[in-house]
C-alpha cells in the first residue's frame, strides 16, 4: 500500500515538473517572439521617401482642325489630320513622403505626379509641274510655272498634367491575401490640374494649272490660275479641380529571406474632382483665288478673297469629374530600402473641352509602366 502511494506521488511530481517545464519553455518562446517583434517594430523606418518615373501613354481626344476651305486638298496628298495629332507619350515624374509613427498603424502620406510633353511636326507635300512649251514661228519658248499644287501642315502641341494627393491611411490587416500580407485603406484629398496648348497652320493650293488660248493651231499662255488657302488655329484648354479620394493598397510576400523579400503590390483608387473647365479657341481661314495674269479683266477682278473667323472663342464650365485608377507591380524590399516596378493607370472622365466651335467634353488618361526607388529614415 505504501509503495503504491509512493509511486503515485512520484508520477504526480513528474507530471507537475513536465507541465512547469513546458509552460516555462512556452513562456520563454513567447517572450523571445515578443522581444523580436518589438525589436523589428523599433527598427521599422518612420519616414519613407519615394522617387520614380512613369512612361505614360496619353489619352486626350481633341477635335480635328479641318475647315471646309481645305476640302479641295488633292487626294494625292496625305490628309492633314495625320499630322495634327497631340503627343501620345509623356515621361512623368513621381514622388511621395509617408510617415508612420512608431507603434501605430496609421500612415500619413503626400504624393505628387507631374508630366509634360511636346510634339512638333511640319510636313510639306507638293507637285513639280514642268515648264509650258510654246512654239512661235518655229521657235521654242519655255514658260516656267509660277506656282504648284501643294499642301503644307505645321503643328505644335504642348501638354501638362499635375496630380497631388494628401491621404491618411490605416493598415486594416484583413489578412485575406496571406498571413504576412498588408492591406491599407486610405482617405484623403486629390488635386488635379491639366492643360494643353495647340498651334496649327494649314496652307494649300489645290488646283494650280496653266491657262492658255489656242489660235491658228498655236497656243498663247495667259498665265497660271491658283488658290492661296490659309487656315490657322490657336487653342488653349485647361481643367483644375479638387475633391475627396479613397484608395486601397496591399502587398503580399512572394519570397522571403532574413533581411529582404519579394512582394506582389497592388492598389485601387477613386476620387471625384469638383472644378472648372476652360477653353480659348481662336481660328481664322482665308482663301484667295488668283486668275490668270493676262485675262482681259480689270486688275481688281483678278483676285477673290473669302475669310472666316472663330465665334464664341472663350468657354468656361463648372464640372464634376469622376476619377478611377489602379496599379500592379512587384517590389524588392529591404530593411530601409525598396525598389518597385509595375504598371499604373489613371482616368479622368469628361475633364477637358476638346471641341473647336462648340463644347465637346473629352476624357483624360495616363497609363504605362513605372519604376520607383524608396528610402526609409528613422526608426
Amino acid at each position: 500500500m505504501s509503495e503504491l502511494i509512493y509511486n503515485r506521488r512520484r508520477s504526480f511530481q513528474f507530471q507537475l515538473l513536465t507541465t512547469v517545464s513546458a509552460l516555462t519553455l512556452i513562456g520563454a518562446t513567447v517572450g523571445v517572439s515578443q522581444t523580436q517583434a518589438s525589436e523589428e517594430e523599433g527598427r521599422r523606418p518612420t519616414v519613407w521617401i519615394e522617387l520614380g518615373g512613369q512612361l505614360s501613354a496619353l489619352e486626350e481626344g481633341q477635335e480635328v482642325f479641318a475647315p471646309s476651305l481645305m476640302d479641295g486638298r488633292p487626294s494625292k496628298f496625305s490628309p492633314s489630320a495625320r499630322f495634327e495629332k497631340p503627343p501620345h507619350l509623356s515621361f512623368d515624374e513621381t514622388g511621395s513622403v509617408s510617415i508612420q509613427p512608431g507603434n501605430s498603424n496609421w500612415i500619413f502620406e503626400a504624393s505628387v505626379h507631374y508630366g509634360r510633353s511636346v510634339s512638333k511636326k511640319h510636313v510639306r507635300q507638293q507637285t513639280n509641274p514642268a515648264a509650258f512649251n510654246n512654239y512661235v514661228s518655229g521657235r521654242l519658248y519655255k514658260i516656267y510655272p509660277s506656282a504648284s499644287q501643294f499642301a503644307d501642315t505645321s503643328s505644335r502641341h504642348t501638354e501638362n498634367h499635375l496630380i497631388v494627393d494628401f491621404q491618411v491611411g490605416k493598415d486594416v490587416g484583413l489578412g485575406m491575401f496571406g498571413e504576412k500580407s498588408s492591406s491599407t485603406l486610405s482617405l484623403g484629398v486629390r488635386f488635379g490640374q491639366f492643360g494643353s496648348n495647340s498651334n496649327i497652320s494649314l496652307k494649300s493650293d489645290p488646283d494650280w494649272h496653266f491657262n492658255y488660248i489656242s489660235f491658228a493651231s498655236r497656243y498663247f499662255p495667259l498665265g497660271g490660275t491658283y488658290h492661296s488657302n490659309l487656315a490657322t488655329l490657336h487653342a488653349t484648354r485647361s481643367f483644375r479641380g479638387i475633391g475627396p479620394s479613397l484608395s486601397w493598397a496591399g502587398a503580399t510576400p512572394l519570397m522571403q529571406r532574413q533581411d529582404s523579400e519579394l512582394t506582389l503590390d497592388w492598389g485601387l483608387n477613386a476620387s471625384v474632382l469638383f472644378g472648372r473647365q476652360r477653353s480659348n479657341i481662336q481660328y481664322q481661314t482665308t482663301g484667295r483665288y488668283h486668275t490668270a495674269k493676262y485675262y482681259a479683266a480689270p486688275p481688281n477682278a483678278r483676285r477673290y478673297v473669302v475669310s472666316h473667323r472663330s465665334v464664341n472663342p472663350d468657354r468656361s464650365h463648372a464640372v464634376i469629374v469622376p476619377n478611377v485608377g489602379g496599379f500592379a507591380g512587384v517590389s524588392f524590399r529591404y530593411n530601409v530600402a525598396k525598389v518597385s516596378f509595375g504598371y499604373r493607370a489613371d482616368f479622368f472622365f469628361g475633364a477637358m473641352d476638346g471641341g473647336i466651335d462648340t463644347r465637346q467634353t473629352r476624357d483624360i488618361g495616363f497609363f504605362g509602366p513605372f519604376a520607383t526607388v524608396s528610402m526609409g529614415l528613422g526608426g
